[in-house]
């Protein structure tokens, strides 16, 4: 037993509520009352032990008509438990499935016992029984190295997966949110791309397997919100960075600052011209849930319109990071977007959201964030090609 200096209150660590827990329902099985009314009893000490004994996030206290029961699909990845994050917090109940191949455990290690939270190891290829309101669907991979790594499971998960979610919201009577990405939009030839932009996409390339996946994705939505009438929302995501980023996704921002903090060359694919926009993770969970919660149906862009070359990038993190890394160039990979930044003026429009995090400001608390994960030991950025997720 630990005590908290700031409030004298004893706290309990996991291991200690466990044992207690256990020795609750031994006892209760040696006094033969151990029937199915007890199991119910045994369920609802285990949630107030862990209320009492344990720390978590002040959350809201909603009264039933209120509080939803949400899935999150990909619940335990770097966009989704920040998501989970701010569900809780409201005050709703949160399933997280999630098959763990991008996703951690620890991300949302902070909820677990949480009466009004649950984490389900499961591949949404597979059908799931569960009764929901809503349903955020994230589960993907959306680096391109984890994603190249299997390109047909990153399909199945975006066809079958997504086909699989549908049907629940179709039985439930669920409102269910799909998160895309710029990458319908492929190497675009307008600038900056609207959601009315059809898309320039290679579906040969080594990108297709998210890029079309996404869309498909996206013409399932729409096919049963008009057959079935399921409330059907879509987000187009542009990049997003911040804390609970894998260290090893191969993204620009991430593998930018762990070269940066670790005095290594900071790799550009290319001339470093190619240009991008960035966005602040608490920026897209406040567009996520305005999206889910409002009465427009079609899909949305979601991202900063701040617009900034990859060598422009590399030079702001050096900046931040005080470091006297240099800037290498290599080979380009293959069908690698010349030009990517969001018009937002529907989401504008719409619902009323825009980013509000300067990019510098959100830079500084995501280089702090790796700082204390490089506590643990050297980190080898992942490069251009398919790979598959370290811890």
């Amino acid at each position: 037993m630990t005590t908290n200096g700031n409030t004298n209150q004893n706290i309990y660590d996991l291991d200690q509520i466990n044992l207690m827990i256990e020795r609750e329902v031994n006892r209760r099985n040696r006094a033969q009352e151990f029937d199915a009314g007890d199991q119910r009893i045994i369920s609802k000490f285990d949630s107030e032990i862990y209320s009492k004994f344990t720390k978590y996030p002040k959350t809201a206290s909603l009264p039933d008509s209120e509080r939803k029961r949400i899935l999150v699909t990909g619940g335990a990845g770097f966009v989704g438990s920040h998501l989970v994050d701010r569900l809780m917090i409201q005050g709703h109940e949160v399933t997280v499935v999630d098959n763990m191949f991008t996703g951690r455990k620890k991300n949302v290690q902070h909820w677990i016992g949480h009466p009004n939270f649950q984490l389900i190891v499961h591949d949404v290829v597979e059908p799931i029984l569960i009764e929901v309101d809503q349903i955020y669907h994230l589960a993907c991979p959306a680096s391109p190295p984890h994603y190249q790594y299997n390109p047909i499971k990153t399909i199945k998960t975006s066809t079958q997966g997504t086909l699989n979610l549908l049907g629940l919201a179709k039985r439930t009577k669920a409102r269910m949110l799909l998160t895309s990405t710029s990458e319908v939009y492929g190497d675009p030839e307008e600038h900056p791309q609207k959601e009315s932009y059809w898309g320039n996409v290679n579906q040969l390339g080594p990108r297709a397997c998210y890029d079309e996946g996404k869309r498909v994705a996206e013409t399932m939505m729409y096919a049963y919100h008009t057959q079935s009438g399921t409330e059907v929302r879509v987000a187009r995501i542009f990049n997003t960075f911040g804390p609970r980023m894998h260290p090893n996704d191969g993204r620009v921002v991430s593998n930018f600052i762990i070269q940066a903090l670790q005095g290594k060359d900071l790799t550009i694919y290319g001339d470093g011209m190619q240009t991008r926009s960035f966005q602040y993770i608490d920026d897209l969970v406040d567009g996520l849930v305005m999206l889910m919660n409002s009465n427009y149906h079609m899909p949305i862009n979601l991202g900063n319109p701040a617009e900034y070359t990859v060598e422009e990038f590399a030079v702001l993190i050096k900046e931040l990071t005080n470091s006297e890394s240099e800037i290498v160039h290599l080979k380009a990979t293959e069908d690698d977007p010349k030009k990517r930044r969001p018009d937002i003026s529907l989401a504008s429009s719409v619902l009323g959201w825009k980013p509000k995090v300067p990019i510098r400001e959100g830079l500084e608390m995501t280089v702090d964030y790796f700082k204390d994960v490089l506590k643990d030991g050297e980190i080898i950025p992942t490069g251009s090609k398919a790979s598959k997720p370290g811890t």
